[in-house]
């Protein structure tokens, strides 16, 4: 059987990672337990993660010819992701994300700086167009330039792949780019400001949440909800999908991608929306018991065990 084919528009970003005891108030200088380095961004999460579930992702992303650049494609090359639209700025840093991690309450706090990603082009996305066209499912987010990743978007669309779009970070999406979008799947944060309100208890409940999201246009819409799992609407389907247990939670930063990359690999299987929303809960769900964002993705073996 031919592997699903998910091809992947977004960031890459070098993760500092540096845990400590609490929170530094500003001004004010503590000593981390631990410091970390290694591959992240949204849309590289996502890559790696449809990557270890056994799909072939085509990724296209903007890198710095730098030391953090190098890092990008030889992880890309490790985890068998192609380098022929991950391009290269001669100019520009790589991205980087500074992560600081509170060990006693699993938060965290992430300033995160663009460098190359911000000059990715409508010209570079377009030179992509063959491989979004072969794809099973075509998936996005909102750290890129917003001309670039609306290109993306109506390349699928004209192809007739269907669309995920991750809202993250939370920003206005032209009403006529959300029509063409398959399927929504914000956090509980994301779809709040999505919709301009400023906390959740504006709404009697999550679905009337969802529905607000829907009169956008979009055909579905997926809103996750952490260690709860996901609510689910649209297409004739109304369902509340549990997350999965878990005896120890390492590190939360990057679950979300886990499940969009799982996500997008049940749907480009041809899976239906619960399914593939609980195949995403289940990669989530391993996934923080990992610490790191892209490292800590699991591989196809150990989703399927849980899902048993």
């Amino acid at each position: 059987m031919p592997k699903a084919k998910v091809s992947v528009l977004g960031a890459f970003v070098t993760d500092l990672t540096c845990r400590t005891d609490r929170m530094a108030n500003w001004g004010e200088t503590i000593l981390g337990n631990a410091f970390k380095l290694g591959p992240g961004g949204k849309g590289s999460n996502q890559a790696v993660a449809a990557a270890r579930l056994d799909a072939e992702v085509n990724l296209i992303t903007k890198i710095g010819r730098d030391a953090f650049g190098e890092i990008a494609k030889r992880f890309y090359v490790q985890e068998g992701i192609g380098l022929t639209h991950v391009y290269e700025d001669p100019e520009e840093t790589s991205a980087t994300a500074t992560i600081i991690i509170d060990e006693r309450t699993q938060e965290n706090s992430i300033i995160a700086v663009q460098g190359a990603c911000a000059h990715l082009t409508i010209d570079e996305v377009e030179a992509a167009k063959e491989d979004i066209g072969r794809a099973n499912i075509f998936l996005t987010q909102l750290e890129l330039p917003m001309a670039p990743t609306i290109h993306g978007i109506e390349l699928a669309y004209a192809a007739k792949v269907p669309i995920i779009l991750n809202p993250a970070p939370a920003l206005v999406v032209p009403r006529e780019v959300l029509a063409k979008v398959d399927y929504l799947t914000p956090n509980e944060t994301e779809a709040v400001t999505l919709v301009g309100k400023k906390s959740l208890d504006q709404f009697q409940n999550i679905e009337q949440l969802a529905d607000e999201l829907l009169s956008f246009g979009v055909r579905n819409v997926v809103i996750t909800l952490g260690e709860k799992g996901a609510f689910v609407k649209g297409s004739g389907v109304v369902q509340h999908v549990p997350g999965f247990h878990v005896e120890k939670v390492v590190e939360t930063t990057g679950a979300g991608d886990a499940f969009a990359g799982g996500f997008a690999v049940a749907l480009a299987e041809g899976q239906g929306i619960e399914a593939a929303t609980r195949f995403g809960c289940a990669v989530a769900a391993i996934s923080v018991t990992r610490a790191g964002t892209a490292p800590a993705m699991p591989y196809r073996k150990e989703v399927d065990e849980l899902l048993k």
